[in-house]
């Protein structure tokens, strides 16, 4: 099995047109589609996506739902995570962990992995969750993202391969960004022993 690191993959794509066995969606409290990503999302896999999530009752922030792709099977698409994240009230000046927002925002992302697990996908895509219209600081949510699906994955087999998608390069190169930023730290953290 390939290192935890070696299985993350940044993208800069429209996540509906990527060939994995789950998709997430940055998702709001009622399932029943939005903006953004979420859009996307409800117009690509067709109108039985929206008749199914308004059987669910919704989803809080910070939890995760799972439903079928529906028209995002044709191309092997298996399932749709719901990812709810949380709108950003909270204080850059705050230590990163230290708020609310950034518990919740680790919380979709354990979440999501744990159900892909579950569902035996070997394949997912998150989009940049809670970093559009929610306001969640681009930099700060791309750490807690990668360190917790780092962290997922030093623990799991599955899924082999996560996809971090971003909308355009300038935030694939924020991730970047946090996961050099995380390696010379593990780097120094060595050194000292």
């Amino acid at each position: 099995m390939p290192q935890p690191l070696d299985r993350i993959e940044i993208v800069t794509a429209d996540i509906t047109t990527l060939r994995v066995d789950a998709i997430v969606n940055a998702a709001n409290e009622s399932l029943l589609g939005g903006g953004g990503v979420d859009g996307a999302i409800h117009r690509a896999a067709g109108p039985e996506l929206i008749e199914h999530c308004k059987t669910l009752g919704g989803c809080q922030t910070g939890l995760a739902m799972i439903t079928p792709a529906f028209n995002l099977s044709k191309q092997g698409v298996q399932h749709i995570i719901h990812a709810v994240g949380p709108v950003w009230h909270g204080d850059e000046s705050q230590k990163l962990g230290y708020t609310i927002e950034d518990t919740l925002l680790a919380s979709c992302y354990h979440q999501s992995l744990t159900l892909a697990t579950e569902h035996r996908c070997k394949s997912i895509a998150f989009p940049s969750i809670s970093t559009g219209v929610y306001g969640f600081p681009k930099p700060r949510a791309a750490k807690i993202a990668f360190g917790h699906v780092l962290g997922f994955l030093d623990k799991h087999d599955l899924p082999e391969k996560v996809i971090l998608c971003c909308f355009c390069d300038a935030d694939a190169q924020i991730i970047q960004q946090a996961i050099d930023t995380r390696e010379d730290w593990m780097m120094n953290r060595k050194r000292m022993g």
